[in-house]
């Protein structure tokens, strides 16, 4: 039996997507390690499953799982390339969407600029919801092997995120410290480690190493909890340009109890089967 899927990407953030309406699909192990691989396989970041809704108030559901095999409850980017996918399928043409993902509901627009927009909901700090093993403060401090003292802010948008400013993401030290704070139990479900780099109150660099897929090209929730970090810690504006090494995306935030809206290209690279 074959499996068709579509190839896309936001800001070189790639992933493949599964229609689930239609046909099920249950991902194991094999296939999941079939369609991330990018030598024996498709290759892509993450594997996007569209599935009929569970409930009345949403249009679809929504799963995301990791290269390694992992389901995850965010992503911001594959979010955006839902929403292009759903039209492009004849799945849904309307300009709102909702989708519900495992940790909460998005609310998804297409603009008629061609860009598509995403409410991640409101951010969260309280450690045990992030979730973290360490007293809540606005700054957190983790003695971390090799590396010293690491100063970081950490939240959740929806899947957890430790944010480390750094003066140059270009040397930041992404592919070790990424790593060496993932597995430390401070973090029980792990964590995406971002590295930014604050440009102007309106502009961010930013590098993120992810969980269960390294270091991407982009990261939509990174962008939005990078941003989140830098306005709570006085550096950014409400609405922030983010350059990630696959393009630009564009985050805003009013602070408080505000969902986090981020906005960026999508495009669709092909289709194609699983044999």
């Amino acid at each position: 039996m074959t499996l068709a899927f579509t190839k896309m990407h936001g800001a070189g953030n790639d992933f493949v997507v599964i229609d689930a309406t239609r046909e099920a699909f249950q991902p194991t192990p094999a296939t999941l390690a079939r369609l991330t691989d990018r030598r024996y396989g498709v290759g892509c970041d993450q594997v996007l499953v569209v599935e009929s809704p569970s409930t009345d108030d949403v249009d679809f559901d929504y799963r995301i799982f990791n290269a390694d095999g992992s389901e995850v409850g965010q992503c911001g980017n594959g979010a955006r390339c839902l929403a292009r996918f759903v039209r492009e399928q004849g799945l849904s043409q309307a300009d709102h969407l909702r989708v519900r993902t495992a940790s909460r509901v998005l609310e998804l627009r297409h603009g008629a600029d061609g860009l598509i927009q995403v409410n991640l909901g409101a951010p969260v700090f309280v450690p045990e919801q992030i979730p973290m093993a360490l007293a809540q403060a606005e700054v957190y401090h983790l003695p971390v092997p090799g590396h010293g003292e690491v100063a970081f802010r950490a939240l959740s948008m929806g899947n957890p995120h430790a944010v480390i400013t750094v003066l140059d993401v270009a040397t930041a030290p992404v592919a070790t410290l990424g790593p060496a704070l993932q597995v430390s139990p401070v973090f029980p479900a792990s964590v995406n480690v971002g590295f930014m780099t604050v440009l102007a109150r309106d502009a961010i660099a930013l590098r993120v190493y992810e969980r269960g897929a390294g270091e991407t090209l982009a990261c939509g929730s990174g962008a939005c909890a990078a941003v989140v970090a830098g306005i709570r810690a006085g550096q950014l504006d409400a609405h922030v340009q983010v350059r990630v090494s696959g393009g630009q995306l564009a985050v805003r935030w009013a602070g408080g109890d505000a969902p986090v809206w981020l906005e960026g290209e999508t495009d669709t690279v092909y289709r194609g089967e699983l044999l």
